[in-house]
């Protein structure tokens, strides 16, 4: 197996990482920038300062394997904190911006993070977490002052960067995704040994092969950092000696004016994104060049075909779409020309290979519909919930995302529903049934069905069905009163954006919501 930076002198026995190379080979590069700010780092820059991390952490007694967590906003600060990490043997988690207090307190309980870095502006949500959840360790600022928590720059500067590091794995992320019971999962891989940390892995021969990350890549990420796909499309070409142009928040003109600006070949969207760009007027996406982008990647939601066809024939058929998950059981690749010959389609298998099962476990032939599965590729287990990591696993030991699906006989995906009940919004996934769990004790409400209708902007929009108590109203007070009490409880995106009452769910005598009739119905009344 060849070096992972073969574009860089060759590797010494005392290269920790690929930063260091190519701090070593190409120190004065700038690696990455802040949109919007002055702030920017090399590859020497960030060398440095993610051996002072590493000092630093080791310095509080980490050992190999636990984990710290980040709630930070978009900054420099995730990339300094996520190598130093790596460096030293840990795993570092990413938090939504987003959530709640609650929410978040479940991720630092259930991930056993032993510290939390976060930055003034959330500071104020970082103290309520003790109050919500009793977690109690250290939090660590990254700029600002809070009194009783220190600020980490000056603590970063007090180590010495040429400090040797002990020889422990190379640490990674260790993100959630939302579960089905309406708490999040955390995704947790087996750490790369450290005499293996400059040969590639399957993740990076991926990005490679199949979205030509390289040394030449100069990527823009327009989305939260804390999301897997953000964090990671941006960790990959720092690995492969790539630059990275981050921004703040998403704005659609500002995100053409920097793939104009600084030559951009690479980014990732969502449909939300997409449709807001081509919204624009089109003498303002006429003063932009895209021309630089050579690979223009799109998933996480469903993309309504005329949006996706708008952009290839604004950007050229880059676009690439994939369909995939935290989990990485497997990954489907379609590109623009394949679009336009299979409609509907999210690609064929890229890694792993992909199979349809019946109830039984049994693998059915093109064209018939049933669970999504892929093998060959490395396990993964759900933290803390091995019924939930065994209920993801066959018994010939393929793993599925718990999709539902066919493919056709030139073996492209084709997938009926993105998990089961699952709802996709702005690019996020979102379990109806947390919702539901909080609006079944509402005052006044019987019975309730959280799900997502087709949305032009957001992919798909959340709302609620609710079937109310005898003798209560349903008016728009009380309608809106629900969406409030949503907003109290829950990270916003998650809230329904409407309630409508009916008089009685699609519930079967045996308890169960038929909840595809209620979407049905929805989705016929669109068509008219």
């Amino acid at each position: 197996m060849s070096p992972l930076v073969q574009s860089a002198p060759l590797a010494n026995l005392h290269d920790i990482d690929t930063l260091a190379v190519f701090a070593r080979s190409q120190g004065d590069q700038t690696v990455l920038q802040l949109d919007g700010s002055d702030e920017s780092l090399t590859f020497a820059q960030l060398d440095r300062r993610a051996s002072q991390v590493a000092q630093w952490l080791l310095s509080l007694g980490l050992q190999p394997e636990d984990d710290i967590a980040l709630l930070i906003e978009n900054r420099l600060d995730y990339y300094t904190i996520g190598w130093g990490a790596r460096r030293a043997g840990l795993y570092y988690t990413p938090i939504s911006i987003h959530l709640r207090a609650a929410e978040i307190g479940y991720v630092l309980q259930d991930s056993g993070a032993k510290l939390l870095i976060t930055s003034a502006q959330l500071a104020p949500t970082a103290r309520d977490i003790a109050q919500a959840s009793g977690w109690d360790g250290p939090c660590y600022l990254v700029d600002g002052a809070v009194d009783g928590w220190p600020l980490l720059s000056p603590i970063w500067d007090s180590f010495d960067p040429e400090t040797p590091l002990p020889q422990r794995p190379v640490g990674r992320d260790f993100l959630y995704s939302s579960g089905t019971s309406g708490k999040p999962k955390g995704v947790k891989r087996a750490l790369t040994p450290y005499e293996a940390r400059l040969l590639p892995t399957f993740e990076t021969e991926f990005f490679a092969q199949h979205y030509g990350i390289g040394p030449d890549t100069i990527y823009l990420s327009p989305a939260p950092l804390y999301h897997a796909a953000p964090h990671r499309f941006t960790m990959r070409t720092i690995e492969f000696g790539g630059s990275c142009v981050i921004m703040p928040k998403f704005d659609p003109e500002r995100a053409l004016q920097l793939v104009d600006h600084h030559g951009c070949t690479h980014s990732q969207w969502v449909p939300t994104m997409m449709a807001r760009m081509l919204a624009l007027p089109n003498d303002v996406k006429a003063k932009y060049d895209v021309s630089s982008m050579r690979t223009f990647i799109h998933a996480a939601a469903p993309c309504p075909p005329d949006i996706k066809q708008g952009i290839i024939d604004w950007w050229g058929p880059v676009v690439v779409e994939y369909y995939a998950g935290s989990e990485t059981v497997g990954i489907t690749l379609l590109t623009s020309q394949d679009w336009a010959e299979h409609p509907g389609s999210v690609g064929r298998p890229v890694l792993g290979t992909l199979h349809i099962k019946d109830d039984a476990g049994n693998d059915l032939p093109p064209g018939e519909q049933g669970m999504i599965y892929f093998s060959g590729t490395p396990p993964f287990s759900y933290h803390n919930d091995p019924e939930k990591t065994a209920k993801a696993y066959a018994a010939d030991g393929s793993s599925t995302y718990g999709d539902i699906g066919h493919v056709d006989a030139d073996g492209f995906l084709y997938l009926s529903g993105r998990r089961t009940d699952l709802i996709i919004s702005g690019g996020v996934n979102i379990y109806p049934q947390e919702v539901e769990n909080l609006l079944a004790t509402y005052p006044g409400i019987l019975d309730v069905a959280v799900i997502g209708i087709p949305d032009a902007d957001m992919g798909q929009k959340v709302i609620a069905v609710v079937e109310l108590t005898p003798g209560t109203p349903p008016d728009e007070a009380l309608a809106e009163a629900i969406m409030a009490h949503c907003r109290q409880h829950l990270a916003g995106v998650k809230c329904p954006r409407r309630v409508d009452f009916t008089d009685r769910l699609p519930r079967e005598a045996n308890g169960k919501l038929y909840k595809r009739h209620l979407i049905a119905e929805y989705e016929k009344a669109a068509q008219h």
